[in-house]
């Protein structure tokens, strides 16, 4: 960019010597000169090798320079110039001086040489950058003026540039040296740093022996082809030694020599459980409880789960009810309630039931639970059942609301799994069905069965039970029966030292602990799966967890990662042979119609993971079950060993695993003051299993095949798999909302642990960004009391009152219905589904249900 001025000799005030020197020496602005100094003063004079080469190219500037000198060496010091000395006007001279204009006859080397001048040099790395110089000054006389060529292209200091050019140039006039390139400042530091760790090195290596010099060089080798992975081996919390005595396992002989056959039974009824039950011989409990019920006496029976209680109970109720004088009727009622605290055990008994009752077709079994629609239990219940299975809940609800049921026949009274029953909550729904049986009936035979005894099972044993024998396999190996007296005193011993039970634990149970923290939880899940469900294929699994949201977002994060993603992402030419991942869910907020299809499906498949609640914890029968994973700890160790108890039934083998954290390793040894022997896994062998499943590699070329476990590529192995996990949570703000709303169910469940587990598991000891880690959220979610209660239902209106609702009834058989129906009740449906399905009915079609 070029700007036209004054002429020089009118705005400048200054000699045209001045100016020819300025041209001569390549002048440059400087900041004095912007100042208000004399602008023509040189910032960079030429040398005199430059000065000599200039004068050679352009003859004007020779004679130019000649004048210059001569002016200068004057006496009078005046300022003369070419043009005066010539007799040429200054225009003239001027143009005579300066070189030839851009793009004249200069040849290309020549432009090429100046661009390189132009064009600024970088700044050398970590420099400071350099004061913005002024504009190059080149003078053309032109038309009187004087043009500045504003160019921006810096030139360095002038004063050290100018020594450094003394300095590279010959005395004897030659051309100028080559100027070497300055070292920068980083360059410097960075061979004074590889200077001091080379220094270092050797002291060390002077000072240490040979055999450690020898073990930091395998070392250095070893960490040489480390590289950083992601967080999830990071700041993670230091996992303990457990330390522990071995203790003696309290365990039952499950089995004896004896058969059925010694026993007063009907043949029937014997070769019903050869053959259709397949059992030959009794267990322990069975052949203690068998004689005492067929004797008419009320019993507390304790054993260890998967000893075979049901067939304990229902082979003397079946014998004594086929054995009556006269004939069992359908229409009399139920002859034999039993209780159960959950659908699915009601389920398993109810079809247990049925194969002992296959010769004996006058006796009618029959089912009430929860989900179940109530007009078809009522039908039921109207024709007649002469073995009610119900659940607590659902039966007072028939008591209060439906008439036909009755209790006037009723002689027996079964409590099974009575400690659930209790922490269930049902206590109340228990004195409501005693009242009612007492009410009708007082004489008959009662039988609370449990695999663990506690304190409320004692009191409803006072309650129910009438002067009962007590039949405890658990605490002695013994054939005599102790009277009821006794029973008494030792079942209140029993709860006042409760916290010194000891459980019975199957004999070919083998138990397991691995401690993980936090942020590992879901791989290492994921790996224990994928190394037993996978890559072994003959196993089937139950993983309990705390609550029914962590098993929704448990089952739909394995099911699309494991099963769903890695299916399509595995390689062709594999290897290793893996077998398709079947994943089923069971908790109690499912519709009763899914519970048991699945139950079912579970029920008859020899492979597959159930992830569930404790809803699956008491009585289920599941026959081929190996493996049992408590990913989430029990609330107490009579629920460790109910959990355990779906694995290792009737004398088969199986496993347990439990998942602690680092800040839970006490609970072992609470477990050993249980006499629970247990054995420690460790994480890293857990996770080893990664290394045989090549979709988890991570693919760099140039990469040899490793061969063993490398921890470092076990690290990046679950890495791998932790990311697919976070991709697949962060694919949808649905599943991100499924994931905070997990995790808040799991932190909400953790807080509810007993007062004498506090010390053990305590909220405070959580760290919630690792355990959002462990659920696929990259970042704790903030504001975790504002999300919406998990699993939570739109807020329905409120129901009418009774007066509203008997205002908008019109005549006599409208009131009738709704005060005979059984919604009148208000346990369930509200009365607008009422009003739907009469209106839906035809005149004259009505029927008032009872």
């Amino acid at each position: 960019m070029t700007i036209s001025c004054p002429p020089l000799w009118t705005s400048l005030s200054c000699s045209r010597t001045a100016m020819l020197r300025a041209v001569l020496t390549d002048t440059r602005w400087s900041s004095d000169q912007a100042n208000g100094s004399n602008p023509l003063t040189p910032c960079c004079n030429r040398t005199a090798g430059s000065r000599r080469t200039a004068v050679n190219r352009n003859p004007a500037l020779g004679a130019a320079a000649a004048a210059s000198s001569t002016s200068e060496s004057s006496p009078s010091g005046g300022s003369s110039s070419p043009a005066d000395s010539e007799g040429l006007p200054p225009r003239a001279a001027a143009a005579a001086i300066l070189p030839p204009p851009h793009g004249g006859p200069l040849g290309p080397r020549t432009r090429m040489r100046r661009r390189r001048r132009r064009s600024p040099r970088p700044p050398p790395a970590g420099a400071a950058p350099p004061p913005p110089e002024p504009p190059r000054e080149r003078a053309m006389a032109a038309g009187g003026t004087l043009l500045l060529n504003l160019s921006s292209a810096p030139r360095g200091s002038s004063r050290q540039s100018s020594a450094v050019k003394r300095k590279l140039q010959s005395p004897h006039g030659n051309p100028p040296l080559k100027r070497k390139r300055k070292p920068s400042i980083n360059t410097f530091k960075k061979c004074a740093a590889e200077a001091d760790i080379r220094e270092k090195r050797s002291l060390s290596q002077k000072s240490l022996p040979k055999k450690q010099l020898t073990d930091n060089q395998n070392e250095s080798q070893k960490s040489k082809p480390f590289i950083k992975t992601s967080s999830l081996f990071k700041n993670n919390p230091d996992i303990p030694e457990i330390h522990r005595k071995a203790v003696q396992q309290v365990q039952e002989n499950v089995f004896t020599t004896d058969s059925f056959s010694q026993l007063d039974l009907h043949p029937h009824l014997i070769s019903t459980i050869n053959t259709v039950l397949k059992i030959s011989s009794m267990t322990s409990v069975q052949k203690q409880t068998i004689p005492v019920l067929l004797q008419g006496k009320d019993a507390l029976v304790r054993s260890q789960t998967g000893s075979g209680k049901t067939l304990a109970y229902g082979i003397p109720l079946v014998q004594s009810l086929q054995g009556m004088e006269s004939k069992i009727q359908r229409s009399d009622g139920p002859y034999a309630l039993i209780l159960v605290p959950t659908r699915e055990l009601a389920l398993q008994s109810f079809d247990t039931m049925q194969k002992l009752l296959k010769p004996f077709a006058w006796i009618v079994p029959g089912v009430l639970m929860g989900g179940e629609k109530r007009k078809s239990e009522k039908a039921r219940l109207r024709k007649g059942i002469n073995i009610l299975i119900s659940t607590p809940g659902r039966l007072v609800d028939h008591i209060k609301s439906t008439e036909c049921i009755h209790f006037r026949r009723t002689q027996w009274l079964i409590i099974d799994e009575a400690d659930r029953i209790l922490d269930l909550g049902f206590e109340k729904d228990v004195a409501v069905i005693l009242n009612a049986l007492n009410a009708e009936r007082e004489t008959r035979q009662n039988v609370l069965l449990s695999a663990t005894l506690t304190e409320g099972v004692t009191r409803l044993a006072n309650i129910s039970l009438n002067d009962p024998i007590s039949i405890s396999i658990a605490d002695e190996i013994q054939k005599a029966l102790k009277p009821a007296s006794q029973t008494g005193r030792q079942a209140s011993s029993s709860s006042n030292h409760m916290d010194q039970e000891n459980f019975a634990v199957p004999e070919k149970l083998k138990q397991y602990v691995v401690m993980v923290p936090s942020k590992l939880r879901l791989v290492t899940l994921a790996a224990f799966i994928l190394e037993k469900c996978k890559l072994e294929k003959h196993h089937k699994m139950i993983i309990f967890f705390s609550s029914c949201e962590q098993v929704e977002f448990h089952y739909e994060l394995l099911l699309n990662v494991l099963s769903g993603g890695l299916e399509s992402e595995q390689p062709e030419h594999s290897s290793v042979s893996f077998a398709h991942l079947q994943f089923l869910r069971l908790h109690g907020n499912m519709e009763q119609e899914e519970r048991t299809e699945v139950f079912q499906e579970f029920l008859k498949s020899k492979t597959g993971m159930l992830l569930c609640t404790d809803v699956a914890a008491r009585g289920l029968d599941l026959p081929q079950v190996t493996w049992i994973v408590q990913y989430n700890a029990p609330a107490s160790p009579a629920e460790y060993i109910h959990r355990i108890g779906r694995t290792a039934r009737i004398g088969c083998h199986g496993n347990s695993l439990l998942v602690l954290a680092p800040s839970e390793a006490e609970y072992v040894s609470l477990l050993a003051s249980h006499k629970i022997n247990i054995s420690e896994i460790k994480m890293e062998k857990v996770l080893s299993s990664l290394m045989k499943d090549d979709r988890f590699k991570l693919h760099r070329p140039g990469r040899k095949k490793s061969c063993g476990t490398d921890p470092q590529e076990v690290r990046e192995r679950a890495t791998v798999l932790q990311t697919k996990f976070e991709n697949y949570v962060h694919s949808s703000e649905g599943t991100v909302r499924w994931a905070k709303k997990a995790m808040q169910s799991f932190l909400c469940a953790y807080t509810t642990y007993p007062r004498n587990l506090k010390h053990i598991f305590h909220i405070k000891s959580l760290h919630l960004g690792h355990v959002a880690k462990s659920f696929g959220l990259r970042d704790a979610p903030q504001n975790l009391t504002a999300l919406p209660a998990a699993g939570s239902k739109k807020k329905t209106k409120p129901r009418p009152k009774r007066s509203d609702l008997l205002k908008k009834t019109h005549g006599k058989h409208r009131l009738a219905e709704i005060l005979r129906s059984e919604y009148s009740s208000g346990m369930d449906t509200g009365v607008s589904k009422v009003k739907k399905k009469k209106k839906q009915r035809k005149p004259g079609n009505q029927q008032i249900p009872t």
